[in-house]
C-alpha cells in the first residue's frame, strides 16, 4: 500500500504541481486548500503519512494547523512550505514541531528527497517507540493490529482479562502472537509498568528448572557460588508470562501447581518459603485437555491455569489484517536496515492474500524481512518472495517481455489438442486410478496449453491463487519459458 501525502496549500496550481511530483514517486496524493480542511480530514479518519504544509494561507495558516496538529497529540512527519527562506520562519517552523522545510518553488528532486527522509525518520521513531513501550510494559491494545472481526472478540477478551488478576490461558497454533496479547494485558492492566518476565517452558534445562523458576540458595547445589531469585520473585508484583507451558516436565507442574494455590515459591536450599504477588499469563499451542486425558499433564494444574481462556485465530482467518502487517513489518524492517521500501505492489499482496501461511504472523514477519533484503527497488514484488511465488528474478523478467508457456519433461510443447471426452487421463492403460500427482501435472500442462500461457487466468480457471500455481509449476519440474508470439 502506498504511503499518502496530505498536500495543504491555497493555491491549487501549486498543489497539483506537488500532486504531480508526489504521484510520479510512487505515493498516493491527497490535498486540502485550508489548515482548517487538513485538520477536519484528519479527525475523519483519512489517510496520511506526511503532510505538506504551506506557511502563508488564509484564515488559519501553516504555523497555527502545524499548532494545533500537536495539540491534538498528532505525530504526523510535517514539512512546511514557505516562499520566504528566512531564518527566523525556518527556526520557528522547527519549533512548532516541523521536520523539514521547502522553499518554494522547490524542485522535484528535492521535494522526493524530503518527503522519503521524513517517512524514513517516521519509521525510525516508531520502532523507538515500539521498543521503549516493549521495554517498559507499556504495550497496549491500542498498539496492536487487529481490526480483523476474527481479532476483535480476542481483544475484547484480553480488555476485560486485564481489569482483573484473573489467571489467562493463551492458546493458538505457533508464531500467532500469543507473546503480544500477554505483553498487552500486562499493558493494559493495574501492573502496567511493573515488571513482565517471560518464561519459555519449553527451552528450560529439567536439572536447572527449579532453579530458574524459583531461585536457589548459595551452595544448595554443585556450582550454586551464588544466591539466584528466579523468575518468579523478579516478577514480585506484576506478570509472569508461561509460554509453552505444556512442555513443563511432570515435577515442575506439581511446584508450579503449588505456587499458584498458596501465592508463594520455595527457593531451591531455602529454609522457608516466600511470599510473592504474581499475576499468571501462560500460553500453548499444545492440546492441553488432551494431555489431561493422555496423563502428561496434570488436571489440578490445567483447572488453575485454563480459568479465563483466550484462543488466538491464525493469520489465514483475519487475512484483513494482513495489509497492515505487512506495512509495519516494511516500516520495521527499513528502520533496522535502513532501507526505503514504500510497499509492496497490489499483485504482490494479492499473492500473500492467496498463501495460507501456516506459521501464521512470524512467517509473514521473516518472509517480509527477507524480501526488504532482496528488493532491488522500492517496492516489494512477487520476486522477493521467491518461497511463496516461486518466481526468481530472472523468471521474472523473462515474464514480463512475454506470457509464459510450459514444456514437459520430453522438452515438447505443452500445448496438447484435447481429446474428444477426456483431455486429461484419470485412468491408466490397465483402468487403474492414476495417481493424483500426475493428473494434476498433466491439468495444469493442459490448462496451460488452453489458455496460451496467461498464469492469472489459468490460475482463476483451476480455482487456487498464482503463488499456488507457480509453487506447484516447481513442484513438477516443469520448466518456465517466454515466448513472444504466445497469445
Amino acid at each position: 500500500m502506498a504511503k499518502t501525502v496530505l498536500i495543504v496549500d491555497d493555491d491549487p496550481t501549486q498543489r497539483r504541481l506537488m500532486q504531480a511530483v508526489v504521484e510520479k514517486n510512487g505515493y498516493a496524493a491527497a490535498q486540502a486548500q485550508s489548515g482548517e480542511e487538513a485538520l477536519d480530514m484528519l479527525a475523519a479518519g483519512s489517510p496520511a503519512d506526511v503532510l505538506l504544509l504551506d506557511l502563508k494561507m488564509p484564515g488559519m495558516g501553516g504555523m497555527k494547523t502545524l499548532e494545533e496538529l500537536r495539540r491534538r497529540g498528532k505525530d504526523l512527519p510535517v514539512i512546511v512550505l514557505t516562499a520566504s527562506g528566512s531564518i527566523d520562519t525556518v527556526v520557528k517552523a522547527m519549533r512548532a514541531g516541523a521536520m523539514d522545510f521547502l522553499v518554494k518553488p522547490a524542485s522535484p528532486e528535492r521535494i522526493a528527497v524530503c518527503i522519503g527522509n521524513a517517512l524514513k525518520l517516521r519509521d525510525l521513531q516508531g520502532e523507538v517507540v515500539r521498543l521503549q513501550k516493549t521495554r517498559s510494559g507499556a504495550l497496549s491494545f491500542g498498539d496492536m493490529i487487529a481490526d480483523a472481526p476474527a481479532m476483535r472478540q480476542v481483544v475484547r477478551l484480553g480488555q476485560r482479562a486485564a481489569k482483573s488478576s484473573i489467571p489467562v490461558l493463551i492458546l493458538g497454533e505457533s508464531g500467532v502472537g500469543k507473546e503480544l496479547i500477554a505483553q498487552a494485558i500486562h499493558g493494559a492492566s493495574q501492573r502496567a509498568g511493573k515488571p513482565l518476565v517471560t518464561v519459555n517452558c519449553g527451552a528450560l534445562p529439567e536439572n536447572l528448572a527449579e532453579s530458574i523458576l524459583f531461585g536457589h540458595e548459595k551452595g544448595s547445589f554443585t556450582g550454586a557460588t551464588g544466591k539466584h531469585t528466579g523468575k518468579f520473585r523478579e516478577a514480585d508484583g506484576g506478570t509472569i508470562f508461561l509460554d509453552e507451558v505444556g512442555e513443563l516436565p511432570p515435577d515442575m507442574q506439581v511446584k508450579l501447581l503449588r505456587a499458584l494455590q498458596e501465592g508463594e515459591i520455595d527457593p531451591v536450599g531455602a529454609k522457608r518459603s516466600v511470599k510473592v504477588d504474581v499475576r499468571i499469563i501462560s500460553a500453548t499451542n499444545r492440546d492441553l485437555a488432551g494431555a489431561v486425558r493422555n496423563g502428561t499433564f496434570r488436571e489440578d494444574l490445567y483447572y488453575r491455569l485454563n480459568v479465563f481462556p483466550v484462543e488466538l485465530p491464525p493469520l489465514r482467518e483475519r487475512m484483513e489484517d494482513l495489509p497492515a502487517l505487512v506495512s509495519h513489518f516494511i516500516a520495521r524492517f527499513n528502520a533496522q536496515e535502513g532501507t526505503n521500501i514504500r510497499g509492496a505492489s497490489a499483485e504482490t499482496m494479492a499473492m500473500l492474500k492467496a498463501f495460507d501461511w501456516p506459521g501464521n504472523v512470524r512467517q509473514l514477519e521473516n518472509a517480509v524481512f527477507r524480501a526488504v533484503v532482496l528488493c532491488e527497488g522500492d517496492t516489494l514484488t512477487p520476486e522477493d518472495f521467491p518461497q511463496i511465488s516461486g518466481l526468481s528474478r530472472d523468471v521474472a523478467e523473462a515474464a514480463e517481455e512475454a506470457p509464459l508457456v510450459l514444456e514437459g519433461a520430453q522438452g515438447k510443447a505443452a500445448n496438447p489438442a484435447p481429446e474428444a471426452d477426456m483431455p486429461v487421463r484419470i485412468t491408466t492403460g490397465e483402468g487403474h486410478v492414476r495417481a493424483l500427482e500426475e493428473v494434476e501435472r498433466d491439468l495444469i500442462e493442459f490448462a496451460i496449453g488452453t489458455y496460451s500461457g496467461h498464469m492469472s487466468e489459468i490460475a482463476r480457471r483451476l480455482g487456487i491463487g498464482r503463488s499456488t500455481l507457480y509453487r506447484k509449476v516447481r513442484e513438477h519440474h516443469l520448466d518456465v519459458r517466454g515466448e513472444k508470439n504466445a497469445g
